[in-house]
């Protein structure tokens, strides 16, 4: 398996006395995604929650839906030349009667960790259709429980404390309480390995629930939520104007700026229960 920490010798300054020190650096590596042995996509991410992070893919991008759509998940021997395992590819067998990627779904270029967006064969490719309507659920939430979220997230982030450089992405209950937790250095693979471990618990779809994410929120964020069935996304930045398009058609409620006691509710205010607006 890869580390999900690395070691580096650094020079650092400090009041202008230079010193030598090591340093832990998060790990950074690409996966290799394939479905029934066909490559789909490669994504640079933290080692670590490799499987979850295969399964989410497949839920965001609309080709699972629950745990029986999958048959199996291992990682491929005889991935280097002399036969070894570099733990760095997982291949994904869908059960039978699941048909695999459409083609276009199938990314030119890899997925960096900074946008999960890059390579995408087009734009519609990334219109997927949801299996479940957001807009329906009830989930209702008061302003103090989304106030804390941003700290309990923190707090849980075991990898950031000796890091500093890793996303994290986490699932909380309607009351606040920590389902899952999640690290890596993509923000969008954070969501999917959140979104993963649901798949494969059998947790689908996310209703009642509330994603909070450490970094901003962008279209491909709110997607993944959506195609999770999740309501809720909260951000401690901003969303970008695509995120608010998208949520707003598909029923669902983006908070940005979510710091203490301040937030911007960009669409699905009527979900904060009442007397949090006046």
């Amino acid at each position: 398996m890869g580390r999900v920490t690395v070691r580096r010798r650094v020079l650092r300054v400090r009041e202008g006395d230079p010193s030598y020190r090591a340093d832990t650096l998060a790990a950074e590596e690409p996966m290799e995604i394939r479905v029934g042995g066909r490559p789909l996509t490669v994504t640079m991410r933290t080692p670590g929650d490799d499987f979850d992070l295969a399964a989410g893919f497949l839920v965001s991008e609309g080709v699972v839906h629950c745990a029986q759509d999958v048959a199996g998940i291992r990682y491929c021997a005889g991935a280097t030349s002399d036969g070894g395992n570099t733990y760095n590819v997982v291949d994904v067998v869908l059960a039978p009667g699941v048909a695999a990627p459409d083609a276009s779904l199938e990314r030119n270029f890899y997925t960096t960790s900074s946008c999960g967006l890059c390579g995408k064969a087009s734009l519609d490719a990334v219109r997927t259709t949801a299996a479940w309507s957001v807009a329906e659920d009830p989930l209702r939430v008061g302003p103090e429980v989304l106030s804390a979220l941003p700290d309990r997230l923190r707090a849980a982030q075991k990898v950031f404390d000796s890091t500093g450089g890793l996303h994290a992405a986490g699932l909380f209950s309607a009351e606040g309480e920590l389902l899952c937790l999640r690290e890596d250095v993509g923000r969008h693979n954070a969501v999917d390995k959140v979104v993963g471990h649901a798949l494969r618990s059998g947790m689908l779809p996310l209703r009642g629930t509330v994603l909070m994410v450490s970094g901003r929120a962008s279209f491909e964020l709110v997607q993944k939520a959506v195609m999770a069935g999740i309501p809720l996304l909260a951000a401690v930045s901003a969303p970008s104007s695509l995120a608010v398009d998208l949520a707003a058609g598909s029923g669902l409620t983006l908070v940005g700026f979510l710091r203490g006691t301040s937030m911007n509710v960009y669409c699905g205010d009527d979900r904060l229960e009442a007397g949090a607006v006046v």
